[in-house]
């Protein structure tokens, strides 16, 4: 009943604000038909695209689109960003995430070109929201985190907000509601002092799904009501279908199905009034749902008409299509960025290269004429063939460090993306303790109070907390030994060996590697272990860089036939990367077989494959010194085999048999 007279008050109070903003842009309008075609007539546009931002989003989009148009001609970089802004999130209420993460992007290379900070965390922020709602989250997280960290660096405290409410709401999408429940609350926090209801309405809608994810649906349902109180409270028209279906879902959780259906109506009719297609989308579903439960066919029928029809415009495949597209160029634009930087470091290094073999070229000149006579040429010639030797006793050191330097170069590449890897389980410790030490505080008031129950339950949870900042910190300390392991120079000293066990690390050190390099790229990793096998006596340094580099070699395979593969017909199943390792003990050998289901070895190559210096990567991302090196170690080193069995173009399987 509360809510019916709040629902009440919120439109009379509505429907005055919508006169008055309807008066407010009429006369924008008016003012917009005189003004001459200059930065005063930019702004205007931009004054009327911001109220119909919520509103009417086509009208929105109109209006930015010639806003862009003017602000690029006039060349107004700061105003331009501001419409492409403005046109960006029109589009994300109306659905097309496409064209919206088009608008933002152009918006991030102007504020990087400018320099603009603040402009760059906006940008960033908005790239970040759109691939959420699009269902892209971890995509979206690689925007959002930077551009929290540069909210951080400006000081922008609503900024700031929105993006840690952001990153706690990709979290729960995620299904990890602990992660979630601290951003959320860490965002609540941030948010104290601030003067913006509709981010206040967000933080506490998503602090309400946080906790019903944890399973406390009346923690759930007191922050669901909160957010809407304050939401009609400020007349915050865009949350209010969120907050409504919300509510509804929780209820129909909870098999309370006639409340579920009132609020998933009421949902329903605000997301018409705000024109928002994902609540619209969403609430559909959900209606559908109520409505056959209920045995009303029709009604089920009608939403679920609008629903399929909401899911082709926001999801069909031609919106992923266009995504796919649009993240393909901005690969692309990428690489050329790159390109260039690496032509004209290059053009450095020729220019710098001439100028020595000029400066050679002159000082051999010299030499050659102050040194007419036989008895001096000769003397020149003894140092020059000294020189030689001395040159090729270096090349031999060379080339004895350059096989040293291949043994180590697949842990090089790995250990910054390690690194980054740590970070994961440190993150988790450090989070659980900040909630442990607020679970502490809380305690103490309990005790405090004599409320010892409550205090227990706290205790409990601290113990839960505990225990997950244990599992962390050992996992952290897995990932550190492993590298100290692969990391120390081998002394040929073979000892007993857990095969098993450096199979595993070696597979999980290869793939956060690439993963903290790409972090697009996913990869399913299959193990099959056979549990009877002892430990052998091996060198397991030598073996292990062996294992590395059969897994590295695997993903790259699979990352190139991901690059490469084209799209699955309708209805079919598209590619998916795979990795495995196998070990089997067959009488008194151990065999080791590492599978992938990338592009294969071309058979026109396979009698090259172990020779040195030999490589089917591209100039630049290999030597040829990998499978060498691993044939060298299987087979002269532990007295082994090491073959491979391969199909070109579905898998490449290498297998390895070592003496017990």
């Amino acid at each position: 009943m509360k809510v019916f007279f709040l629902s009440i008050l919120f439109v009379a109070g509505l429907t005055a604000t919508v006169n008055a903003q309807d008066q407010r842009t009429d006369s924008l309008k008016l003012l917009l038909k005189t003004a001459p075609a200059d930065s005063n007539r930019v702004m205007l546009l931009l004054e009327v695209a911001s109220d119909y931002y919520f509103s009417k989003p086509d009208s929105c989009l109109l209006y930015s689109e010639e806003a862009i148009d003017l602000a690029k001609e006039l060349r107004l970089n700061s105003l331009e960003v501001s419409a492409l802004n403005s046109a960006g999130e029109a589009l994300r209420f109306l659905g097309d995430y496409p064209r919206a993460l088009k608008m933002q992007m152009e918006a991030l290379d102007l504020n990087r070109q400018m320099k603009d900070k603040d402009g760059e965390a906006r940008s960033l922020g908005y790239i970040g929201f759109i691939y959420v709602e699009f269902r892209e989250y971890r995509l979206g997280l690689q925007y959002l985190l930077p551009s929290l960290a540069i909210s951080r660096q400006v000081a922008n405290q609503l900024k700031i907000a929105f993006d840690l409410t952001n990153i706690g709401n990709a979290y729960d999408m995620l299904k990890m509601p602990d992660s979630a429940l601290y951003y959320q609350r860490l965002a609540y926090t941030t948010y104290t002092g601030l003067k913006h209801g509709p981010l206040k309405s967000l933080i506490l809608t998503r602090y309400g799904n946080a906790w019903a994810s944890m399973g406390n649906t009346d923690s759930a349902l007191i922050y669901y009501h909160r957010s809407l109180e304050n939401a009609i409270h400020v007349k915050d028209g865009v949350n209010k279908p969120k907050i409504f279906r919300k509510i509804a879902g929780l209820y129909e959780a909870k098999g309370q199905y006639d409340s579920s259906l009132y609020y998933a109506r009421l949902s329903y009719i605000n997301g018409q009034q705000s024109t928002q297609s994902l609540e619209m989308l969403e609430t559909s579903e959900l209606l559908v749902k109520l409505f056959r439960r209920a045995k009303n066919t029709d009604s089920a029928f009608f939403y679920q008409d609008i629903a399929g029809q909401m899911n082709d415009r926001i999801y069909g495949p031609q919106k992923f299509k266009q995504l796919q597209l649009l993240m393909l160029e901005e690969q692309q634009r990428q690489q050329k960025i790159l390109q260039d930087q690496d032509r004209f470091r290059n053009k450095i290094k020729y220019i710098a290269l001439l100028s020595v073999l000029g400066i050679f070229l002159l000082l051999a000149f010299i030499l050659l004429r102050n040194n007419r006579h036989k008895q001096k040429a000769n003397i020149l010639l003894e140092e020059q063939k000294n020189k030689i030797e001395h040159t090729l006793e270096e090349l031999k050191t060379t080339q004895k460090q350059l096989i040293q330097s291949e043994k180590m170069a697949s842990l090089g590449e790995l250990t910054a993306g390690i690194a980054h890897e740590i970070q994961n389980p440190l993150n988790f410790v450090n989070n659980f303790s900040e909630v442990n030490s607020e679970l502490i505080a809380e305690m103490k008031e309990e005790l405090v109070k004599g409320n010892m129950e409550e205090a227990k339950s706290i205790a409990d949870n601290i113990d839960e907390n505990e225990k997950k900042i244990i599992f962390h910190g050992k996992r952290a300390d897995s990932i550190v030994k492993g590298m100290l392991q692969h990391s120390r120079n081998s002394s040929g000293q073979k000892e007993p060996t857990d095969i098993n066990a450096l199979a595993d690390e070696c597979m999980r050190l290869s793939y956060h590697g690439l993963r903290a390099k790409d972090k697009s790229f996913n990869a399913r990793t299959e193990t099959d272990f056979d549990n009877s096998i002892p430990k052998i006596n091996i060198a397991p340094q030598d073996i292990g860089r062996v294992i590395l580099n059969l897994f590295t070699n695997a993903f790259y395979s699979v990352i190139q036939k991901k690059k490469t593969a084209p799209p699955p017909p309708e209805g079919g199943i598209p590619y998916e990367p795979s990795v495995s390792v196998t070990t089997q003990k067959l009488g008194n050998t151990v065999v080791i077989k590492i599978k992938d289901n990338g592009n294969g070895v071309p058979q026109k190559v396979m009698d090259k494959i172990f020779q040195p210096f030999f490589t089917t990567k591209p100039v630049g991302e290999g030597t040829g010194l990998g499978l060498s090196m691993s044939y060298e170690i299987i087979t002269k080193g532990h007295n082994g085999e090491l073959k491979v069995n391969t199909r070109e173009g579905e898998f490449a399987e290498f297998i390895i048999n070592l003496p017990l």
